[in-house]
């Protein structure tokens, strides 16, 4: 079936999508509360207690059940891959975009059921969680397309004698530890453990706890793709002590990492810095994104691409629309049509073709939530739509869910610098373009951020002192959000990365190897 499901563009009937979808959803349903074992490699080993998986739209409905990792077992994990790492480093690079390549193919072949299972365990909607299915394959074939046009990053280089020959290759490092998040359980995981593999390190890859249902989708496609066995191996169990065991351990020779400001910070300085050689450790921690709308925007076009970049997965991504700044001339309109807009949402059990809005993805988002209502009430700020705990409707009770929330807060104000993670956004009035970038740049975070203008003088300002590694201008399809491997490189400027090479760019799989000058004499 030759289609594209984007995060900004579908080139599919709807009619046949949702047929496909809804099929798919209940083939998945009659999969729930299955147990899944550990694993040492490709081998199922007994598990050291359960993960228990529950459906974040109803948590009364246990999704699956995951084998925690015995501890017992982690050593023995991590020497299998380093010594798969050995012969896969050896391997042609030709063969291993061959298996990337082959790997994006099952996925695509399994999009429907893939997408099932992420929307019941994740609570994104269908459309959100297609897109996510596409992306984890196009990011492996980009990746594998890197090799090819690298020519396996090896390259000729000068020479100062007759008969030298120098080159420049890139070698891996050897395991990288992937530590992913629960917001894009494929395509963040696929991503990072592509970029890894295609520059012939091993993986360890350690699952969130919250979604280990589509990881699981995930590991079976590079099993089944081709991927020699301990060439990727997964670990499951908490941050606590699976993610510091592989931080900890001495085979680790490098780490990626998608999550929270905190933990990525403590990463860098513990593993990356902390030992007798700075050691490879990517980061991407999040962000607090600004969108900026100008008097002369299209406004109708504005207000889309603000509440679908500020509520799309319940405002659990880290380019998230936060902060949302309206040029006084046209803050009025602005914010009449998009508190409309924010009231029309459907919110609910994402399985449904008309659910925009699903939950939050478990009890502590929901505590963080009622808190960021009762924060915006103070020290001058005022909830203007949402602010509600819908758990107290019966149609909600037995889900995470919380209303989408427009907030009018000061500059000064805790929930101005504070990355949520929620359907929270915050509404500001400025003056001129002048005036608003720095209050746009007022942050640790430079992540994502947006303007829309049809002043060529305001975007051009814009473009030239925003401090943001991932920039769109009068994008209708999301002011902040919608990266796509090969079109937007997700790269985090400030707090928001650590490596300075974007996620979906061009030298990504680059950064997991190191440079190796050989020069040859005749003999």
């Amino acid at each position: 079936m030759a289609f594209k499901i984007t995060y900004s563009a579908v080139s599919a009937d709807a009619a046949e999508i949702d047929k496909n979808f809804e099929a798919a959803v209940v083939k998945t349903k009659a999969m729930i509360g299955k147990e899944y074992p550990a694993y040492f490699g490709y081998k199922e080993i007994p598990p050291e207690g359960y993960l228990d998986n529950f459906n974040p739209a109803d948590t009364r409905v246990l999704l699956s059940r995951h084998g925690k990792t015995p501890m017992g077992k982690f050593d023995e994990i991590m020497q299998l891959s380093a010594k798969a790492q050995k012969s896969w480093g050896m391997t042609p690079w030709q063969e291993r975009a061959k298996i990337l390549n082959q790997v994006a193919n099952k996925i695509r072949e399994n999009r429907w059921e893939y997408s099932a299972r992420m929307v019941l365990e994740v609570g994104k909607n269908r459309m959100e969680a297609l897109g996510e299915v596409e992306e984890s394959a196009d990011l492996l074939d980009y990746y594998a397309g890197q090799l090819e046009k690298s020519n396996g990053f090896l390259q000729k280089m000068g020479q100062l004698s007759a008969g030298e020959n120098a080159i420049s290759v890139l070698k891996p490092y050897g395991v990288f530890a992937v530590i992913a998040p629960f917001n894009f359980p494929m395509a963040l995981s696929a991503g990072m453990s592509a970029g890894a593999l295609a520059g012939g390190n091993s993986v360890v890859m350690k699952i969130a706890s919250t979604t280990p249902w589509t990881s699981q989708c995930l590991f079976e496609a590079y099993r089944d793709g081709g991927v020699p066995e301990g060439v990727l191996q997964v670990v499951q169990g908490s941050g606590s002590i699976i993610g510091d065991a592989l931080v900890n351990h001495p085979l680790t020779k490098g780490i990626v990492f998608t999550g929270s400001y905190d933990v990525g910070m403590g990463m860098i300085r513990k593993f990356g810095t902390g030992g007798k050689w700075v050691k490879p450790c990517f980061t991407e921690m999040g962000g607090k994104n600004p969108g900026i709308v100008c008097k002369s925007a299209d406004v109708d076009k504005a207000v889309y691409a603000t509440w679908k970049s500020g509520f799309g997965l319940s405002g659990q991504k880290c380019s998230e629309l936060s902060r949302v700044y309206v040029q006084k001339d046209l803050r009025k309109e602005f914010q009449e049509k998009l508190i409309a807009a924010i009231n029309s949402f459907v919110v609910g059990d994402p399985t449904r073709k008309e659910v925009f809005v699903g939950p939050v993805i478990d009890e502590r988002a929901v505590k963080k939530y009622l808190w960021a209502v009762e924060e915006a009430k103070k020290d001058g700020g005022k909830i203007l739509v949402g602010g509600v705990d819908l758990r107290e409707k019966a149609e909600y009770k037995h889900g995470h869910f919380v209303a989408p929330t427009l907030v009018d807060v000061p500059d000064n104000h805790r929930l101005h610098s504070e990355e949520l993670f929620l359907p929270f956004v915050n509404i500001y009035s400025f003056d001129s373009i002048e005036e608003v970038i720095p209050r746009a740049n007022d942050s640790i975070y430079g992540l994502t951020a947006g303007i829309f203008s049809k002043d060529e003088r305001e975007l051009e300002y814009f473009f030239n002192n925003i401090q943001a590694g991932v920039t769109y201008a009068n994008r209708p399809t999301g002011i902040t959000t919608g990266a796509w491997p090969g079109v937007n490189s997700f790269c985090g400027w400030k707090g928001s990365g650590g490596s300075g090479k974007g996620f979906c760019g061009p030298y990504y799989v680059s950064q997991f190897m190191r440079e190796q000058s050989q020069t040859r004499h005749p003999y």
